[in-house]
């Protein structure tokens, strides 16, 4: 462990914040795709 080098406090704050906002940004987009995927088969089982 003597030859790790850890993130700075502020390098930890940035991977944080790009970690989350990547995930939010993910996690709406596969919303999206999800809900549009569901009303096009409920369009053609109609």
């Amino acid at each position: 462990m003597k030859r790790v080098s850890w993130p700075t406090r502020k390098e930890l704050t940035r991977y944080t914040i790009v970690v989350v906002t990547t995930v939010l940004i993910m996690s709406i987009f596969f919303a999206l795709v999800d809900l549009g995927i569901s009303n096009l088969i409920k369009l053609i089982i109609n």
